[in-house]
């Protein structure tokens, strides 16, 4: 077991920040840990690292006792931040090394594992570059680069791909899969659920300082009422049409946003069919009309009620 966490409780006066909360998180995982604003992420993963103290229960990382002083185990724990954290006055290469020189000390081995950074991130072309002359994906890509030159067992990421362009989100998101692949056990949270999606092996939603939901993807979307979420665009309906549609069989609800009606149905219906046939029958006009599986964000939405930018 990589991270064993248990009954973790964190107080700050009246307010319990983490209530009992227990995690575990196997090796070659990608971790995805979610929840709303204030849900407690932020401070399970500080005390997690011991930059944070905590009132009562256990952390254990790599099987031995986490501690403010535990080096040899922080050692092999790289931590990517959400804010971009590296020195103006240094260049590309300059803050890779000085990162990196936090963990090794030989000149010889500590260059090879610059050099390869530089490469995994694909910032070759922008070694001799500062700061402030990165795009933000540059930027975000060096701030990776930081964290994870040493070739740390664990790594934390936290929203990595804040605030970048799509390129460059995806090129983050094929390192940290590649850094899975070879080896790395991954601590990830985001904002973006289609990330959480696409990379993370296993997924736990936090809210009020604890565990709501974990399991897989497909896991967290079996737990949730939805089946189908078919989506219509049109012009022009009537309330005792829509009344109609509610009371199609398996249709859980219906809702007009803007031109589009949202119908979703529970588990095991499929009704894209019968929605098609009642818009033809009362002559409703439409444009485009689909079909989908929940998503990540609908479990999100039904188990906590909240969005995820609250």
């Amino acid at each position: 077991m990589m991270i064993h966490v248990k009954n973790l409780v964190k107080r700050y006066g009246d307010l319990v920040a983490l209530d009992h909360l227990s995690l575990d998180i196997k090796e070659g995982e990608i971790f995805g840990l979610l929840g709303p604003n204030g849900s407690g992420k932020s401070t399970a993963i500080n005390c997690i690292l011991s930059l944070l103290s905590y009132d009562k229960g256990e952390i254990e990382i790599f099987g031995k006792k986490m501690t403010p002083d535990a080096y040899a185990i922080k050692r092999d724990i790289g931590i990517v931040m959400q804010n971009v954290a590296v020195f103006d006055e240094l260049t590309v290469y300059e803050n890779i090394n000085y990162f990196c020189g936090l963990y090794v000390r030989d000149k010889a081995e500590r260059k090879q594992l610059v050099e390869e950074a530089i490469a995994f991130v694909e910032l070759e072309d922008f070694r001799k570059f500062y700061p402030k002359k990165l795009s933000g994906g540059l930027l975000r890509r060096l701030n990776i680069a930081c964290g994870i030159a040493h070739k740390p067992k664990l790594i934390f990421l936290d929203e990595p791909t804040v605030a970048v362009d799509p390129q460059s989100r995806n090129k983050i998101l094929e390192g940290i899969e590649k850094l899975n692949a070879q080896g790395a056990t991954i601590v990830y949270t985001s904002h973006y659920m289609e990330e959480v999606e696409q990379i993370c092996s296993k997924i736990v939603i936090l809210d009020k300082g604890r565990v709501i939901a974990s399991g897989t993807k497909e896991e967290l979307k079996a737990m949730i009422t939805l089946g189908e979420k078919i989506t219509v665009e049109t012009f022009s309906i009537e309330e005792t049409q829509l009344c109609q549609l509610r009371a199609l069989p398996g249709v859980v609800s219906v809702d007009k946003i803007d031109k589009r009606l949202i119908i979703k149905s529970g588990k095991g219906t499929n009704n894209l069919e019968s929605v098609l046939n009642f818009l033809k029958n009362n002559q409703i006009g439409f444009g485009r009309i689909y079909s989908e599986l929940p998503t990540l964000n609908d479990v999100f939405l039904e188990i906590t009620g909240k969005q995820l930018r609250d």
